[in-house]
């Protein structure tokens, strides 16, 4: 005799409720919506910075094709890390130089633009002098930035750059500028010899860069109403003013409004209180306008 034991079923477990379910097909075109952003933006990323003008932004390919289909002519823009009182921000001249180079080639076409040069003369280290005084300054001697910007100019002429553009954001090393351009064509000239395929290269300070910020700029504020105590030789109004044009985040504009006003002990000459971007961007035009121009007619030949 079989003996029949009682089944025993468990009774049914309590299940904690579900996210909806999502349907198959609806999966699907999630994944192939996904798939398709990743294959399309990744080109349109490359193009972007295939198209820059920054040097480098550009693959070595890149830039060796956009030089073989006319893009011949280089910005080299200058900077420098120079203390400009409490208020505004130790790279205010990198900033404004790459910037503003990178408009001034956007318009000229066909032009690259190198790395900012960073590392200028800013007087003297030991015994500390001018804007050395103050913390975060950074100078170098006037020959080893001569040197700099020949090697720079050198390296851009051998890769087939034909005209080299010098573009200084700070009045300390115009000159310096001049001198490195004028050494360069001299050298390049009597090089014509070896290399007559480089023969035509040149080198150009770009004075007017600078130049219009002391000048037309100055009596475009004059006009507005601005003192020359206010628009000031070295972190003003002027100086503010072309910062927040082109970053204002380099410009401590809250504590500039509510904290004490700095003078020449605190490195600063003007008075950086009412400067707003409107007025640099009155500036920002002027610089690229004059720079274009200028640069126009130096590729007359």
């Amino acid at each position: 005799m079989t003996l029949q034991l009682p089944l025993r079923i468990a009774p049914p477990a309590t299940l904690a409720p579900c996210a909806p379910l999502i349907p198959f097909k609806a999966v699907g075109a999630m994944l192939a919506l996904s798939l398709s952003c990743l294959i399309v933006s990744t080109p349109v990323m490359a193009a972007s910075s295939g198209n820059s003008v920054m040097l480098e932004d550009l693959t070595s390919t890149e830039l060796r094709t956009r030089i073989d289909h006319g893009a011949t002519t280089v910005i080299v823009p200058i900077g420098g890390v120079e203390q400009s009182g409490p208020y505004i921000a130790l790279g205010k001249h990198n900033v404004r130089a790459g910037i503003l180079a990178r408009q001034i080639a956007q318009k000229l076409g066909n032009t690259i633009v190198a790395p900012v040069v960073s590392y200028v003369p800013e007087g003297s280290i030991n015994p500390p002098a001018g804007h050395m005084r103050h913390a975060g300054t950074i100078s170098i001697p006037p020959a080893a930035f001569e040197a700099l910007l020949e090697g720079t100019a050198a390296s851009l002429r051998q890769h087939g750059f034909r005209d080299i553009v010098f573009v200084g954001d700070h009045g300390g090393y115009q000159k310096n500028e001049q001198n490195v351009a004028n050494k360069l064509n001299h050298a390049w000239s009597k090089s014509a010899v070896t290399k007559p395929a480089a023969s035509d290269a040149r080198a150009h300070a770009l004075l007017d860069y600078y130049d219009i910020t002391q000048t037309a700029y100055i009596a475009q504020l004059q006009k507005r109403g601005y003192s020359n105590a206010e628009i000031g030789l070295h972190a003003g109004l002027a100086d503010a003013a072309l910062m927040l044009a082109t970053d204002p985040s380099l410009v401590r504009s809250e504590a500039m409004a509510h904290g004490p006003k700095p003078g020449v002990a605190d490195g600063v000459r003007g008075d950086a209180t009412r400067a707003t971007a409107e007025l640099g961007e009155i500036g920002v035009k002027l610089q690229v306008d004059t720079s274009v121009a200028a640069i126009k007619k130096l590729l007359e030949r």
